[in-house]
């Protein structure tokens, strides 16, 4: 198969231009539901208990009864995928866009380093963690202020690429507190663990106070592991998020439609809207995981994500590391762990999109 892609590239480039144009059109209307699926930042918590509380449609009973329109849109969503897989091992296009996308690759680490220790800086301001809906002092009481304090450290020091290792420690065991309190809900917020992983596994890399004391060579190959893991665990917390609210309590999804009419906006049945943006996110969040169209994919998740914050006026801050990890994976692209990089990346080159 490998052989067959890199003996048709000449083919592929032949249409290229046309079909880019055509696809990213079509693209901006496809999904328009593709955004962070933090129900619990446009609701009221009364509305989150009352939709939480409520039982949820079965998902395949929706699908039974739109099995057209479920059928029409993935068979679209399939031929978009592919059109851009082509596109994306274009030889026209890698020449054309590689040389720049190889420059930004150092720019990935501190992208992702930026994007963390300002979310924890944040949360010290506004005094919750990872999300408006854990506050601080709902666990640390009388020593919140305390804590306060202590992300703010880690913020600075994860920004300034000062004793990174030990800032990501700490930004671990507050995980760990809030898993303990919440339990599986924190899946929400498993993306941190992604940065603090690449902070723990290759330090902070460029531009920072502190070098890291890795040779070049051990450091890029370690670096490979801390995508890998950010990869992962980043998808893992799209796929949770989106699967908690508009599957498991799809009412959740279903009440954000109705409360912001959105019906009136994409003429789609309500639990078509909510199960279909399930649906995408899911797949958005594996593409991540597997190392697919990592860059497309991320600049679809960040015009949607900002679509949303615009829309529906959501709290910022706690989107910050979504807008930051994807930034980080279009700057870094396809590691070797990822199945676009291991089959596709080779001679200095690599899948554009």
């Amino acid at each position: 198969m490998n052989t067959f892609f890199l003996s048709h590239r000449r083919y592929f480039s032949s249409f290229l231009p046309s079909l880019l144009f055509s696809i990213f059109l079509f693209s901006s209307f496809l999904f328009p539901s593709v955004v962070s699926a933090h129900e619990v930042y446009v609701l009221s918590p009364s509305e989150v208990q009352t939709a939480i509380n409520t039982p949820s449609v079965d998902p395949m009973s929706v699908v039974q009864d739109q099995m057209t329109e479920f059928s029409l849109y993935a068979l679209i969503g399939a031929l978009l995928v592919f059109c851009i897989f082509f596109i994306s091992i274009s030889r026209w296009l890698e020449k054309k866009c590689d040389p720049f996308l190889m420059r930004i690759k150092k720019y990935a680490p501190l992208i992702g380093r930026m994007a963390m220790g300002l979310s924890f800086i944040c949360a010290a301001y506004f005094g919750a963690i990872f999300g408006p809906e854990l506050p601080l002092h709902a666990i640390y009481g009388s020593m919140t202020p305390v804590v306060q304090v202590l992300l703010c450290i880690v913020g600075l020091f994860v920004i300034a690429g000062f004793e990174v290792q030990i800032a990501a420690t700490i930004a671990l065991v507050l995980y760990l507190v809030e898993v303990y309190y919440h339990g599986v809900y924190m899946l929400t917020y498993v993306n941190y663990l992604g940065e603090v992983s690449m902070l723990l596994f290759v330090g902070a890399g460029s531009y920072a106070i502190q070098k890291t004391k890795l040779s070049a060579v051990v450091y890029r190959k370690i670096e490979h592991y801390g995508f890998l893991a950010s990869r992962v665990l980043f998808g893992t917390a799209l796929i949770f998020s989106s699967s908690y609210a508009k599957i498991i309590h799809s009412n959740l999804g279903l009440e954000t439609v109705m409360k912001y009419h959105l019906t009136n906006y994409l003429h789609f049945e309500p639990h078509f809207l909510v199960l279909g943006a399930g649906l995408v996110e899911i797949t958005i969040g594996l593409f991540f995981i597997f190392g697919i169209e990592i860059r497309f994919t991320s600049v679809f998740l960040l015009f949607w994500l900002t679509l949303s914050l615009l829309f529906f006026g959501e709290v910022v801050w706690p989107h910050l590391i979504l807008i930051g990890i994807p930034l980080s994976f279009f700057c870094y692209g396809y590691d070797q762990y990822s199945l676009e990089g291991y089959f596709f990346k080779r001679l200095g080159r690599e899948p554009v999109l």
